[in-house]
């Protein structure tokens, strides 16, 4: 049963409570005087945090996440909390900077304010030696500035420290080198989502414990630091949307418990390295969007364990598609588009049953669509335009329930089907294919015509053997 209506007024007169969670309900109303613990997160709270709190010297814990609260944190609330340890504001419509104020709280250990309207500079953390989680996720705090991540010289004084998300604000700068001598038991650095620039420091790689680290979307340049091999505590490497670029260090094959590898949209360059196929925990691949050349390593296209996506379109890669794409048979999404891969579409991709996505266009692939695709039940978007394929379209496609089709810009030739997919104007493409006919009207394609085999008349010879014979009867 869900509690309703106001906190009632009197409970901040039970001098001896200690603990009240009331998180979770239908609470509306402003926060009582006093609690030494208080857990009233997940409610429709609203107001302010009343002043008198800064009061309560012996409290531990304070949560009112996920309610209405608002007002200015700079002015409004001073941390004067020693015995603090849990700390949660997030969910609210908080202005202002996070109180300078926060090192009071010597025993903090967790910390998060995600979700509300702050600006600012972070205060330094020097004095929060027990702190373990710290997260200001989804404000406007920095201010795009050199000086916005000054306060990252006093991690090296929070040893405990498991988890720092500082993404989606407006940090600008640098990282500091500093980094190399953070907590090692770091396990979690969100950083994306701001405008961070410079190069990723050497030091990182001494953060031994970290299982994911997100930089996404920033202005980081510079190459992936060689030895990025040693994190192989690491899960998700996720650098998407930044200037990076260089060679991607075969040390990356030594992260073995990598689960997600995305570094979609840098200007990374060189091979692939071969040593990718060790990660063999990975389900999740995309290296879109880079200058990436050469062939694609047999040893990638053999990572069984692929099964939500493997994105490489939009580089430079050459020759044909190794045949080894046949192991990724719990693979999702393909896509290989707009590269400069030739030669014919292996055979083996009808081994990839759970695909649902397949994406080749923008290649020089040749010769027929294979009839081994009748076996990808599963697929609902097939893309094969801009190549040089041949022949005619398989009847069998029209047995897929495709959501969209393009077969468009090849050469195709013969009678269109007109069953499943092709009765839908508006997800099938075949635009492009000069030889193609029939299909219904509404792709005004022309007529085909079958030439029957020609009647054969007598040949001269023969005419003359039987004029001669009949000379003689």
């Amino acid at each position: 049963m869900l509690l309703v209506g106001k906190i009632p007024a009197e409970l901040g007169s039970l001098s001896k409570l200690q603990f009240l969670f009331i998180h979770a309900n239908s609470l509306s109303g402003g926060i009582p005087q006093s609690f030494d613990t208080c857990g009233t997160e997940w409610n429709g709270l609203s107001g302010t945090i009343p002043l008198s709190l800064s009061n309560l010297s012996s409290l531990v814990s304070f949560d009112v996440s996920y309610n209405r609260l608002h007002g200015n944190l700079t002015s409004n609330f001073r941390i004067t909390f020693p015995n603090l340890q849990d700390l949660g504001l997030s969910h609210n419509r908080f202005t202002g900077s996070i109180p300078v104020s926060l090192s009071n709280a010597s025993n903090l250990e967790y910390f998060s304010i995600n979700y509300n309207n702050l600006t600012g500079k972070v205060p330094s953390l020097e004095k929060l030696p027990r702190l373990q989680f710290f997260s200001v996720t989804t404000n406007n705090l920095g201010y795009g500035e050199l000086e916005d991540l000054g306060f990252m010289s006093s991690l090296t004084n929070v040893s405990n420290l498991e988890v720092l998300a500082l993404n989606d604000n407006n940090f600008g700068g640098m990282l500091p080198e500093s980094i190399g001598n953070w907590s090692t038991k770091l396990a979690f650095l969100f950083l994306d989502g701001n405008k961070i620039g410079g190069s990723t420091p050497a030091g990182i790689v001494n953060l031994v414990s970290l299982e994911r680290l997100e930089m996404w979307e920033n202005q980081l340049s510079g190459s992936i630091p060689d030895d990025i091999g040693k994190l192989q505590n690491l899960r998700y490497l996720m650098l998407i949307e930044n200037n990076l670029s260089g060679m991607l260090p075969s040390s990356l094959g030594n992260l073995e418990n990598l689960i997600q590898l995305t570094l979609r949209r840098n200007y990374f360059q060189g091979n692939i390295p071969s040593s990718l196929g060790k990660c063999q925990n990975l389900l999740f691949l995309d290296l879109s969007l880079n200058n990436l050349s050469g062939p694609i390593p047999s040893e990638v296209v053999s990572i069984s364990s692929l099964s939500i996506s493997l994105d490489l379109s939009d580089n430079r890669l050459t020759d044909a598609l190794p045949s080894e794409v046949g192991n990724l048979r719990n693979l999702g999404v393909l896509d290989v588009s707009n590269n400069m891969f030739s030669g014919e579409i292996p055979s083996s991709i009808g081994s990839c049953t759970t695909l649902e996505f397949l994406s080749m266009k923008g290649n020089s692939f040749q010769g027929s669509i294979p009839s081994s695709f009748s076996s990808l039940r599963g697929i609902r978007n097939l893309v094969l335009s801009r190549n040089n394929l041949s022949g005619k379209i398989p009847e069998f496609l029209q047995d897929i329930d495709f959501k969209s089709l393009n077969l468009s810009y090849n050469d195709f030739e013969g009678m269109l089907p007109m069953k499943g997919v092709f009765k839908n104007l508006s997800a099938t493409w075949i635009m492009g294919n000069s030889e193609l006919c029939g299909g219904i009207p509404e792709f005004h394609l022309p007529k085909c015509y079958f030439k029957g085999p020609k009647k054969r008349g007598l040949s001269l010879a023969l005419k003359i053997t039987i004029s001669t014979v009949s000379g003689l009867l």
